[in-house]
Protein backbone atom coordinates (compact mmCIF):
# COMPACT_ATOMS: atom_id res chain seq x y z
CA UNK A 1 0.00 0.00 0.00
CA UNK A 2 1.22 3.66 -0.89
CA UNK A 3 -0.04 7.07 -1.06
CA UNK A 4 -0.31 6.88 -4.92
CA UNK A 5 -1.54 3.45 -5.31
CA UNK A 6 -4.61 3.48 -6.65
CA UNK A 7 -7.71 1.96 -4.51
CA UNK A 8 -10.80 0.40 -6.89
CA UNK A 9 -13.94 0.35 -5.47
CA UNK A 10 -16.59 -0.96 -7.56
CA UNK A 11 -16.84 1.57 -10.92
CA UNK A 12 -14.55 4.46 -9.50
CA UNK A 13 -10.66 5.18 -8.51
CA UNK A 14 -9.63 6.79 -5.66
CA UNK A 15 -6.18 8.05 -6.18
CA UNK A 16 -4.11 11.15 -6.79
CA UNK A 17 -4.74 10.53 -10.85
CA UNK A 18 -8.55 10.92 -10.84
CA UNK A 19 -10.88 13.68 -9.42
CA UNK A 20 -11.64 14.25 -6.01
CA UNK A 21 -14.17 10.97 -5.13
CA UNK A 22 -16.87 12.87 -3.60
CA UNK A 23 -18.85 11.52 0.11
CA UNK A 24 -22.56 12.59 0.60
CA UNK A 25 -22.97 11.68 4.02
CA UNK A 26 -26.80 11.42 4.99
CA UNK A 27 -26.82 10.74 8.96
CA UNK A 28 -29.33 11.47 10.67
CA UNK A 29 -30.84 14.21 7.95
CA UNK A 30 -33.81 11.76 6.83
CA UNK A 31 -35.73 13.02 9.94
CA UNK A 32 -36.89 9.17 10.22
CA UNK A 33 -38.57 9.41 7.19
CA UNK A 34 -37.62 6.83 4.13
CA UNK A 35 -39.69 9.21 1.84
CA UNK A 36 -37.11 11.96 2.77
CA UNK A 37 -34.16 9.42 2.76
CA UNK A 38 -34.65 8.75 -0.97
CA UNK A 39 -35.48 12.39 -1.43
CA UNK A 40 -31.86 12.91 -0.55
CA UNK A 41 -30.75 10.37 -2.46
CA UNK A 42 -31.85 11.76 -6.19
CA UNK A 43 -30.50 15.33 -4.52
CA UNK A 44 -27.25 14.03 -4.09
CA UNK A 45 -27.11 11.96 -7.08
CA UNK A 46 -28.34 15.24 -9.24
CA UNK A 47 -25.35 17.41 -7.58
CA UNK A 48 -22.71 15.19 -9.00
CA UNK A 49 -21.63 13.27 -5.81
CA UNK A 50 -19.99 9.73 -6.57
CA UNK A 51 -20.90 8.02 -3.42
CA UNK A 52 -23.72 7.65 -0.31
CA UNK A 53 -22.90 7.32 2.86
CA UNK A 54 -24.77 5.93 5.79
CA UNK A 55 -24.32 5.21 9.59
CA UNK A 56 -25.04 1.95 11.30
CA UNK A 57 -26.10 1.47 14.75
CA UNK A 58 -28.68 1.41 16.60
CA UNK A 59 -29.55 3.49 20.29
CA UNK A 60 -28.50 -0.37 22.15
CA UNK A 61 -25.56 -0.48 20.03
CA UNK A 62 -23.53 2.63 20.15
CA UNK A 63 -24.82 2.99 23.79
CA UNK A 64 -26.50 2.36 26.87
CA UNK A 65 -30.08 3.71 27.77
CA UNK A 66 -28.63 5.41 31.26
CA UNK A 67 -29.74 7.78 33.19
CA UNK A 68 -26.68 9.08 35.14
CA UNK A 69 -24.43 12.85 34.07
CA UNK A 70 -22.15 10.48 32.05
CA UNK A 71 -25.05 9.89 29.58
CA UNK A 72 -25.64 13.44 29.10
CA UNK A 73 -23.91 16.00 27.02
CA UNK A 74 -23.37 18.86 28.72
CA UNK A 75 -21.25 20.97 26.73
CA UNK A 76 -23.75 24.22 26.37
CA UNK A 77 -21.80 25.07 23.19
CA UNK A 78 -23.10 21.62 21.53
CA UNK A 79 -25.36 21.55 18.80
CA UNK A 80 -27.08 18.34 21.48
CA UNK A 81 -26.46 20.67 24.76
CA UNK A 82 -28.62 19.04 27.38
CA UNK A 83 -29.71 15.80 25.32
CA UNK A 84 -29.28 11.91 26.78
CA UNK A 85 -26.99 9.96 24.62
CA UNK A 86 -29.66 7.26 24.20
CA UNK A 87 -32.47 9.79 23.05
CA UNK A 88 -30.10 11.63 20.44
CA UNK A 89 -29.48 8.35 18.95
CA UNK A 90 -32.72 6.71 18.65
CA UNK A 91 -33.65 10.14 16.77
CA UNK A 92 -30.53 10.03 14.53
CA UNK A 93 -30.30 6.45 13.81
CA UNK A 94 -30.95 4.71 10.29
CA UNK A 95 -33.20 1.95 10.39
CA UNK A 96 -31.46 -0.92 9.42
CA UNK A 97 -34.47 -2.21 7.12
CA UNK A 98 -34.18 1.00 5.51
CA UNK A 99 -30.10 0.48 4.47
CA UNK A 100 -30.98 -1.86 1.36
CA UNK A 101 -34.06 0.34 -0.39
CA UNK A 102 -31.26 3.40 0.36
CA UNK A 103 -28.29 1.62 -1.16
CA UNK A 104 -30.76 0.17 -4.00
CA UNK A 105 -31.61 3.63 -4.81
CA UNK A 106 -27.90 5.04 -4.44
CA UNK A 107 -26.63 2.57 -6.89
CA UNK A 108 -29.52 2.87 -9.46
CA UNK A 109 -28.53 6.80 -9.82
CA UNK A 110 -24.85 5.54 -10.30
CA UNK A 111 -23.37 6.07 -6.78
CA UNK A 112 -21.66 4.12 -4.79
CA UNK A 113 -23.32 3.38 -1.45
CA UNK A 114 -21.69 2.23 1.68
CA UNK A 115 -21.79 2.94 5.89
CA UNK A 116 -19.86 3.53 8.71
CA UNK A 117 -20.41 0.19 10.87
CA UNK A 118 -20.57 1.27 14.62
CA UNK A 119 -19.91 -2.22 16.09
CA UNK A 120 -19.59 -5.47 14.75
CA UNK A 121 -22.95 -6.95 14.21
CA UNK A 122 -23.28 -3.98 11.69
CA UNK A 123 -20.45 -5.37 9.99
CA UNK A 124 -21.83 -8.09 9.97
CA UNK A 125 -25.45 -6.91 8.61
CA UNK A 126 -23.43 -4.80 6.25
CA UNK A 127 -21.92 -7.96 4.66
CA UNK A 128 -25.15 -9.12 4.15
CA UNK A 129 -25.68 -6.13 1.81
CA UNK A 130 -22.24 -6.47 0.31
CA UNK A 131 -20.98 -3.07 0.54
CA UNK A 132 -17.92 -2.45 -1.26
CA UNK A 133 -16.14 -0.11 1.35
CA UNK A 134 -16.25 0.99 4.77
CA UNK A 135 -15.82 4.10 6.50
CA UNK A 136 -14.30 4.34 9.88
CA UNK A 137 -15.53 7.29 12.17
CA UNK A 138 -13.35 9.48 13.80
CA UNK A 139 -15.44 8.36 17.47
CA UNK A 140 -14.71 5.01 16.72
CA UNK A 141 -11.07 5.33 15.56
CA UNK A 142 -9.24 3.89 18.10
CA UNK A 143 -12.09 0.62 18.98
CA UNK A 144 -9.86 -2.10 18.48
CA UNK A 145 -12.46 -4.70 18.05
CA UNK A 146 -14.37 -2.71 15.43
CA UNK A 147 -11.37 -2.22 13.51
CA UNK A 148 -10.46 -6.11 13.35
CA UNK A 149 -13.66 -6.88 12.16
CA UNK A 150 -13.68 -4.42 9.48
CA UNK A 151 -10.53 -5.10 8.23
CA UNK A 152 -11.03 -8.92 7.75
CA UNK A 153 -13.52 -8.51 5.36
CA UNK A 154 -10.73 -7.27 2.90
CA UNK A 155 -12.65 -4.03 1.56
CA UNK A 156 -11.09 -0.85 1.29
CA UNK A 157 -11.20 1.31 4.51
CA UNK A 158 -11.55 4.84 4.90
CA UNK A 159 -10.98 5.89 8.27
CA UNK A 160 -11.40 9.61 9.38
CA UNK A 161 -8.93 10.59 12.16
CA UNK A 162 -10.48 13.09 14.33
CA UNK A 163 -10.00 13.11 18.26
CA UNK A 164 -6.75 10.89 17.85
CA UNK A 165 -3.55 11.39 18.33
CA UNK A 166 -0.49 10.44 15.87
CA UNK A 167 0.23 7.55 18.31
CA UNK A 168 -3.47 6.54 18.60
CA UNK A 169 -3.30 6.60 14.52
CA UNK A 170 -0.54 4.42 14.05
CA UNK A 171 -1.41 2.07 16.47
CA UNK A 172 -4.97 1.47 14.71
CA UNK A 173 -3.36 1.53 11.59
CA UNK A 174 -1.34 -1.38 12.30
CA UNK A 175 -4.63 -3.01 13.53
CA UNK A 176 -6.12 -2.54 9.98
CA UNK A 177 -2.76 -3.22 8.17
CA UNK A 178 -2.32 -7.00 10.66
CA UNK A 179 -5.99 -8.01 10.15
CA UNK A 180 -5.76 -8.18 5.86
CA UNK A 181 -6.69 -4.29 4.97
CA UNK A 182 -4.77 -3.62 2.12
CA UNK A 183 -6.39 -0.36 0.94
CA UNK A 184 -6.68 2.52 3.23
CA UNK A 185 -7.68 5.98 3.18
CA UNK A 186 -7.33 8.17 5.92
CA UNK A 187 -9.42 11.57 6.39
CA UNK A 188 -8.08 14.62 7.83
CA UNK A 189 -11.26 15.50 10.55
CA UNK A 190 -12.10 17.98 12.80
CA UNK A 191 -14.54 16.47 15.19
CA UNK A 192 -16.45 19.76 16.24
CA UNK A 193 -19.82 20.49 14.77
CA UNK A 194 -19.60 22.74 13.00
CA UNK A 195 -15.89 22.86 12.70
CA UNK A 196 -14.65 26.63 11.89
CA UNK A 197 -11.63 26.81 9.55
CA UNK A 198 -9.57 27.97 12.20
CA UNK A 199 -9.41 24.55 13.40
CA UNK A 200 -9.65 22.67 10.51
CA UNK A 201 -5.65 22.34 9.78
CA UNK A 202 -5.42 21.55 6.24
CA UNK A 203 -1.47 21.90 6.00
CA UNK A 204 -2.10 18.06 7.82
CA UNK A 205 -2.57 16.50 4.65
CA UNK A 206 0.53 16.26 2.99
CA UNK A 207 2.06 15.35 5.89
CA UNK A 208 -0.54 12.52 7.15
CA UNK A 209 0.44 11.21 3.66
CA UNK A 210 3.65 10.77 3.97
CA UNK A 211 3.59 10.04 7.93
CA UNK A 212 1.69 6.59 7.16
CA UNK A 213 2.14 6.77 3.62
CA UNK A 214 -1.63 6.06 2.49
CA UNK A 215 -3.90 8.39 0.12
CA UNK A 216 -5.64 11.50 2.27
CA UNK A 217 -8.53 13.23 2.13
CA UNK A 218 -11.05 15.25 4.53
CA UNK A 219 -13.92 14.52 6.55
CA UNK A 220 -15.56 18.20 6.15
CA UNK A 221 -17.20 19.54 8.83
CA UNK A 222 -16.99 23.25 7.94
CA UNK A 223 -19.68 25.86 6.34
CA UNK A 224 -19.53 26.02 2.62
CA UNK A 225 -16.97 24.48 -0.26
CA UNK A 226 -13.74 26.64 0.75
CA UNK A 227 -11.84 23.77 2.84
CA UNK A 228 -12.79 21.07 0.73
CA UNK A 229 -11.46 23.02 -2.27
CA UNK A 230 -8.16 23.96 -0.57
CA UNK A 231 -7.85 20.61 0.75
CA UNK A 232 -7.56 19.27 -3.08
CA UNK A 233 -4.93 21.86 -3.84
CA UNK A 234 -3.29 19.85 -1.01
CA UNK A 235 -3.67 16.30 -2.35
CA UNK A 236 -6.86 15.58 -0.65
CA UNK A 237 -8.09 12.46 -3.16
CA UNK A 238 -11.64 11.57 -0.89
CA UNK A 239 -13.90 14.30 0.25
CA UNK A 240 -17.06 13.76 2.38
CA UNK A 241 -19.42 16.35 3.02
CA UNK A 242 -22.83 15.89 5.58
CA UNK A 243 -25.76 16.59 3.12
CA UNK A 244 -29.56 17.59 3.30
CA UNK A 245 -32.07 18.92 1.54
CA UNK A 246 -32.59 22.12 3.26
CA UNK A 247 -31.02 23.02 6.50
CA UNK A 248 -34.25 24.97 7.41
CA UNK A 249 -35.85 21.83 8.15
CA UNK A 250 -33.74 20.45 11.37
CA UNK A 251 -32.72 17.74 12.13
CA UNK A 252 -29.27 16.56 14.10
CA UNK A 253 -27.04 17.40 12.02
CA UNK A 254 -28.42 19.79 9.84
CA UNK A 255 -26.71 22.74 10.95
CA UNK A 256 -23.27 21.51 9.04
CA UNK A 257 -24.85 20.05 6.10
CA UNK A 258 -24.56 21.30 2.73
CA UNK A 259 -27.76 21.52 0.25
CA UNK A 260 -28.17 19.91 -3.01
CA UNK A 261 -27.11 23.21 -4.67
CA UNK A 262 -24.18 23.63 -2.58
CA UNK A 263 -23.18 20.14 -2.92
CA UNK A 264 -23.35 20.72 -6.83
CA UNK A 265 -20.79 23.67 -6.25
CA UNK A 266 -18.39 21.34 -4.19
CA UNK A 267 -18.52 18.75 -7.03
CA UNK A 268 -17.65 21.29 -9.56
CA UNK A 269 -15.02 23.37 -7.92
CA UNK A 270 -13.61 20.54 -6.69
CA UNK A 271 -13.01 18.90 -9.82
CA UNK A 272 -11.61 22.42 -10.90
CA UNK A 273 -9.25 22.81 -8.51
CA UNK A 274 -7.48 19.23 -9.17
CA UNK A 275 -7.51 19.97 -12.93
CA UNK A 276 -5.92 23.03 -12.25
CA UNK A 277 -3.11 21.59 -10.03
CA UNK A 278 -1.68 19.84 -13.10
CA UNK A 279 2.31 19.87 -13.03
CA UNK A 280 5.14 21.59 -12.62
CA UNK A 281 5.40 23.30 -16.27
CA UNK A 282 6.96 26.75 -17.55
CA UNK A 283 6.31 25.47 -21.19
CA UNK A 284 4.10 27.39 -23.20
CA UNK A 285 0.64 25.99 -23.82
CA UNK A 286 -0.72 25.88 -27.73
CA UNK A 287 -3.32 28.99 -26.82
CA UNK A 288 -0.45 30.72 -25.66
CA UNK A 289 2.33 30.29 -28.19
CA UNK A 290 -0.80 31.85 -30.60
CA UNK A 291 -0.68 35.76 -27.95
CA UNK A 292 3.18 35.53 -28.31
CA UNK A 293 2.53 37.84 -31.31
CA UNK A 294 0.72 40.37 -28.69
CA UNK A 295 3.73 40.30 -26.91
CA UNK A 296 5.64 44.14 -27.39
CA UNK A 297 8.30 44.70 -29.81
CA UNK A 298 10.30 47.97 -31.30
CA UNK A 299 8.66 49.42 -34.08
CA UNK A 300 9.39 53.14 -36.06
CA UNK A 301 6.51 55.42 -35.16
CA UNK A 302 7.13 58.40 -37.19
CA UNK A 303 8.64 58.92 -40.90
CA UNK A 304 12.24 58.77 -41.00
CA UNK A 305 14.85 59.36 -43.82
CA UNK A 306 17.80 57.76 -44.47
CA UNK A 307 20.72 58.87 -42.15
CA UNK A 308 17.96 60.16 -39.38
CA UNK A 309 19.02 59.38 -35.93
CA UNK A 310 16.87 56.74 -33.94
CA UNK A 311 14.97 58.36 -31.05
CA UNK A 312 12.27 57.89 -27.99
CA UNK A 313 10.23 59.63 -30.17
CA UNK A 314 10.28 58.04 -33.16
CA UNK A 315 11.08 54.75 -31.86
CA UNK A 316 8.58 52.85 -29.27
CA UNK A 317 7.53 49.57 -27.53
CA UNK A 318 4.62 48.51 -29.23
CA UNK A 319 2.14 45.80 -29.71
CA UNK A 320 2.46 43.52 -31.81
CA UNK A 321 5.64 41.22 -31.26
CA UNK A 322 7.01 41.58 -35.24
CA UNK A 323 10.07 44.42 -34.37
CA UNK A 324 13.31 44.19 -32.68
CA UNK A 325 12.70 43.02 -29.03
CA UNK A 326 12.70 45.48 -26.40
CA UNK A 327 16.55 44.36 -25.20
CA UNK A 328 17.96 46.66 -27.91
CA UNK A 329 15.75 49.89 -27.27
CA UNK A 330 19.09 51.48 -25.67
CA UNK A 331 21.74 49.83 -28.47
CA UNK A 332 18.96 51.42 -31.07
CA UNK A 333 18.95 55.10 -29.90
CA UNK A 334 21.37 57.34 -31.52
CA UNK A 335 22.30 55.24 -34.22
CA UNK A 336 20.81 56.01 -37.86
CA UNK A 337 18.14 54.73 -40.25
CA UNK A 338 20.04 53.13 -43.37
CA UNK A 339 16.83 54.02 -45.52
CA UNK A 340 13.50 56.03 -45.87
CA UNK A 341 11.30 54.22 -42.84
CA UNK A 342 7.62 54.69 -43.01
CA UNK A 343 5.41 55.35 -39.47
CA UNK A 344 4.08 51.94 -38.37
CA UNK A 345 7.22 49.31 -39.45
CA UNK A 346 8.83 47.04 -37.47
CA UNK A 347 12.08 47.51 -36.32
CA UNK A 348 15.14 45.14 -37.64
CA UNK A 349 18.78 45.16 -38.28
CA UNK A 350 18.84 46.05 -42.13
CA UNK A 351 16.89 49.57 -40.94
CA UNK A 352 20.27 50.25 -38.53
CA UNK A 353 23.52 51.43 -40.05
CA UNK A 354 26.48 49.61 -38.75
CA UNK A 355 28.88 51.75 -37.16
Amino acid sequence: MSSTQPIQVAHYTISPKHRPFVIAEMSGNHNQSLERALEIVDAVADAGAHALKLQTYTPDTITFNGGSEEFYIRDAKSLWADKNLYKLYKEAYTPWEWHKPIFEHAQQRGMIAFSSPFDTTAVDFLESLNVPLYKIASFENTDHILLKKVAQTGKPVIMSTGVASVADLDESVNVLRANGCKDLVLLKCTSTYPATPESTNLLTIPHMRDLFDVPVGLSDHTMGIGAAVAAVALGAVVLEKHVTLRRADGGVDSAFSLEPDELKSLVIETERAYLAMGQVSYTLTPKEEKSLQFKRSLYVVHDMKAGEQFTSENVRSIRPANGLHTRYYETILGKTATQNITAGTALSWNLIAKE
